[in-house]
């Protein structure tokens, strides 16, 4: 039964991006006034996408395969 839990977790193709298509890193501005909690929360949100998703700095490319 576990078995076939797990094998409904591994297809690929349409559908299969999960949160990584609801959700993109959040950008702030040198104007920006944050506290240090929030800063932590934003820093952790784009840490997080990051090493899920494969999100990258803004003007950097994606390495070649």
């Amino acid at each position: 039964m576990a078995l076939a839990l797990l094998t409904g977790c591994a297809t690929a193709g349409p559908g299969t991006e999960g949160a990584c298509a609801a959700f993109r890193p959040i950008y702030i501005s040198r104007a920006d006034q944050l506290s240090e909690g929030t800063a932590e929360q934003l820093l952790e949100h784009n840490e997080t996408g990051a090493r899920l998703c494969g999100w990258r700095p803004a003007g950097t490319a994606a390495p070649s395969a």
